[in-house]
C-alpha cells in the first residue's frame, strides 16, 4: 500500500500545509487537538476539497487540480467517534449494508464476525450495544466495504476506560491478522503505542516528523513530544520457549531475555515495549542482581538525561541522571550494560 499525501487548505486562524507518506500498516496521526488531524482525514476521505494538493492512494489519483473522486468511489471505509450504525437494523443488517450486491459477500461476513467477534451480537440492535460493541460493529461494517484503505477517526475517543480497554485487542487483532492499512488519527499516546507502526506528527497545521514508531520512541529529540516517561523503544522478539518457572525466553537483537506475562507459542514475533526510566546502565557487567535481564549495548547519542543506545541493529532508550552520565562516562561509542527487570517490559 502507498499513500500520498499533500495538500494546502486555509481555513480562519489555520493554515494547513501537509505532506507525508504512509506504509503498510498502522499509521498514527497524532498531535494536539486543532493541529489538523481530522481534517486531513477529511481532505483524505473525500469530505472535504483542499484548496490545493495531491493525494494519491495505490498509484490512483484521489485529488489534484483536475480529479476530485467523490467519497463513494475512493474506496476507503471511515470509522468515527460514534459509530453511526442505523439504529432501526440488527448487526447482521449494519454490518451486511455496504456489502449487499457484492459476490462472495457471506464470507466476507463470516470472516469479519470471527475477527472482531461479532457472533453473540448479531441479532441485536445498536441501542442494546455497549460502547465498545458499537465501534466494533462500526469496523465490522467499514471492513466490509471492501476498501483499500480504513480510516479510524478518534474511534475511542468517547469510550471510558473500561471500554477502550475492551476494544483495544481486537484492534490490535485487526492490526495483526488483516492486511489492510489503517490510518489511525488520536491524541492519546496509549493507543499510539499500542497500534501504531508509523507515526505522523503534527502541530498547528503542520506535520513536524513521519517515521516508524520505534525510530520516534528512542529519539530523543521525539520521544518527549510523547511524554517523557513513555520514551524508551519497541524491541523485536522471538519466542524461543518456556521456563519450568513459567517465564517465557525471548530473543532480541540484543540476546536472550526471561519475561514474564508473555503469551504465544514458540515462534511468534513479539513487539516488546522498555520505558526508559525502567533501565539502569552500567560500565561494567554486573552480577548478583534480581534483574534478569543484561543487554550489552554502545552509547550512540547523549541528550540531557536521556542515552540513546544501540541494540544490535535497534535503538533504545535509558533515562539517567546527569550526574550519571559524568560518572559512568557515557558518550558515543561508549559500551556498556542495559540492565532490564523482567516485570518492566511490556508486549505492545
Amino acid at each position: 500500500m502507498s499513500l500520498s499525501v499533500a495538500y494546502r487548505h486555509a481555513f480562519p486562524g489555520l493554515a494547513l500545509d501537509v505532506a507525508f507518506d504512509a506504509p503498510g500498516g498502522v499509521t498514527a496521526l497524532f498531535g494536539p487537538s486543532g493541529c489538523g488531524k481530522s481534517t486531513t482525514i477529511s481532505a483524505i476521505s473525500g469530505l472535504m476539497r483542499p484548496d490545493a494538493g495531491r493525494i494519491v492512494l495505490n498509484d490512483r489519483v484521489l485529488f489534484d487540480g483536475r480529479t476530485n473522486l467523490s467519497p463513494q468511489d475512493r474506496r476507503i471505509g471511515c470509522v468515527f467517534q460514534d459509530a453511526r450504525l442505523f439504529p432501526h437494523m440488527t448487526v447482521a443488517a449494519n454490518l451486511r449494508y455496504p456489502s449487499r450486491w457484492r459476490r462472495g459477500a457471506a464470507r466476507e461476513m463470516d470472516r469479519v464476525v470471527e475477527l472482531l467477534g461479532l457472533g453473540p451480537l448479531l441479532k441485536r440492535r445498536p441501542g442494546t450495544l455497549s460502547g465498545g460493541e458499537r465501534q466494533r460493529t462500526a469496523i465490522g461494517r467499514a471492513l466490509l466495504s471492501d476498501p483499500a484503505l480504513l480510516v479510524m477517526d478518534e474511534p475511542l475517543a468517547a469510550l471510558d476506560d473500561s471500554r477502550k480497554a475492551e476494544i483495544m485487542p481486537w484492534l490490535e487483532r485487526l492490526r495483526d491478522e488483516v492486511r489492510l492499512p489503517i490510518l489511525y488519527v488520536s491524541h492519546s499516546v496509549p493507543e499510539v503505542l499500542r497500534l501504531a507502526t508509523t507515526v505522523v506528527l503534527m502541530e498547528k497545521g503542520r506535520v513536524t516528523h513521519a517515521g516508524p514508531l520505534t525510530d520516534i520512541l528512542s529519539d530523543p529529540d521525539l520521544a518527549p513530544r510523547l511524554g517523557t516517561r513513555e520514551a524508551g523503544a519497541l524491541i523485536r522478539a522471538r519466542i524461543e520457549g518456556r521456563e519450568p518457572d513459567g517465564m517465557t525466553r525471548v530473543m532480541t537483537a540484543g540476546g536472550p531475555m526471561l519475561l514474564q506475562g508473555i503469551e504465544g507459542s514458540v515462534g511468534t514475533v513479539l513487539r516488546l515495549r522498555v520505558l526508559a526510566h525502567e533501565i539502569i546502565l552500567s560500565r561494567d557487567a554486573p552480577t548478583g542482581l534480581s534483574a534478569l535481564n543484561i543487554l550489552p549495548t554502545t552509547v550512540t547519542r547523549v541528550d540531557g538525561g536521556l542515552v540513546q543506545l544501540a541494540l544490535g541493529d535497534e535503538r533504545m532508550l535509558a533515562q539517567v541522571t546527569p550526574r550519571s552520565i559524568e560518572v559512568l562516562d557515557l558518550k558515543p561509542g561508549t559500551a556498556c550494560y542495559a540492565i532490564v527487570k523482567s516485570v518492566s517490559v511490556l508486549p505492545s
